[in-house]
């Protein structure tokens, strides 16, 4: 059920639109209120779906309103009541984020629309907000050891920024999860982030990937094809492994990082493309540099940021955590009841060695989960994670 809260001094104008709105849905339920300042209250205390607000009102006017609600619930859609003389200042409201305006006396079939709008855009933005929270679940950081608190404090800096990052770290260490985290928290969130394995794409096909191609370009392009920037337009492109990416493609990418501008392969046209560009890799580009395999034009371009994820041998602290992450999100997977996992269990864990690091874990509590006990034990560790 809906509910809509209309703000109006004017006492006929208020009996009017909430029983225009009652007889409208009855899965409308109407509130209301008879200043500004009694309406803040109300949604400050309860939630609404809604705001019918008149401009011109004693105590607290329309436009401030609006501006404390922005504040304290800006998920609200605000749709201003406005008298003739408020015209002008009603077309200011939208500036300030209202959702529409409606004159007096309202016309029947423009209120219920803008009503009928406004809800379904309030719904779209509550399931927006979910999609998010559940992709940010996907990408949790785990762990509270002073590397991976280091690592999310450099987020929390570097996200709201366009700076390019560089992020280094050995295979399975979770690279992936730091380039997320400073998409999700970025002012980029709307725009897409597009990830380009540069490891898994052939050499030869690597600048069509990411920069498209025009038809005819080379014997299997039939038809123009957009590239992985141009599909990031707005948003930021995650460069894995890009250690591993062709000197022909680098000297492309460094022209798209110094002008901003592509180009399609086999095409002399510029394509203007707005995009953040976050790289990692598990080599040594130094080392990769001094062997003439990466530009080191490119590096520095790349590394204004340089964060180094950790093996997993080096917080070995976060193995509990890590564990206990694991095992709640592999029970709900596979529809199986919680399993615990005894100190010792955890004990023995990390001890061992783990070469293959987060993803090696993930796989041995996996496996623990299926073939252990209803706790899982040393004895367990030892039969099904043995190394």
């Amino acid at each position: 059920m809906a509910r809509i809260l209309v703000i109006e001094d004017e006492s006929a104008i208020r009996r009017v639109l909430l029983k225009i709105l009652s007889e409208e849905n009855e899965n409308y339920q109407v509130f209301e209120a008879a200043d500004g300042l009694a309406g803040v209250e109300m949604i400050k205390n309860e939630d609404f779906d809604l705001v019918l607000c008149d401009i011109k009102m004693p105590k607290m006017d329309g436009v401030e309103v609006l501006e404390a609600v922005k504040k304290i619930k800006p998920e609200i859609p605000m749709v201003m009541i406005s008298g003739h003389g408020d015209l002008d200042t009603a077309v200011n409201t939208m500036r300030l984020g209202a959702f529409d305006y409606i004159s007096k006396p309202p016309d029947l079939n423009r209120l219920l629309n803008t009503v009928r709008n406004a809800l379904d855009r309030k719904e779209l933005v509550v399931e927006n907000k979910m999609l998010k929270k559940k992709v940010s679940k996907n990408y949790e950081m785990i762990g509270d050891s002073k590397a991976i608190s280091n690592i999310k404090n450099i987020i929390e800096k570097v996200a709201a920024t366009d700076a390019r990052v560089l992020i280094t770290g050995p295979n399975g260490t979770g690279k992936e999860l730091v380039a997320h985290w400073i998409h999700q928290k970025s002012e980029r969130v709307k725009g897409p982030m597009i990830e380009v394995n540069c490891a898994a794409i052939p050499g030869e096909l690597i600048e069509s990937e990411l920069f498209g191609h025009v038809k005819g370009a080379f014997t299997s392009a039939n038809k123009d094809r957009a590239g992985k920037f141009e599909a990031a337009n707005g948003g930021t492109i995650f460069l894995d492994e890009i250690g591993d990416m062709s000197l022909s493609a680098q000297a492309k990418v460094l022209r798209a990082l110094q002008e901003n501008k592509i180009q399609r392969v086999g095409s002399d046209k510029d394509i203007k493309v707005d995009v953040r560009i976050i790289a990692a890799t598990n080599k040594d580009l130094k080392k990769e540099i001094e062997n003439n395999k990466f530009r080191e034009d490119l590096y520095h371009r790349l590394a204004v940021i340089l964060i180094k994820v950790p093996a997993l041998n080096d917080r070995r602290e976060d193995i509990p955590l890590l564990v206990a992450y694991f095992a709640k999100k592999i029970a709900e997977q596979q529809g199986m009841s919680l399993k615990t996992f005894s100190p010792k269990a955890i004990k023995q864990l990390q001890q061992y060695d783990w070469t293959g690091n987060i993803r090696e874990l993930r796989n041995v509590v996996e496996r623990l989960i299926i073939l252990g006990g209803k706790e899982i034990s040393e004895d367990d560790v030892k039969l099904f994670a043995a190394k």
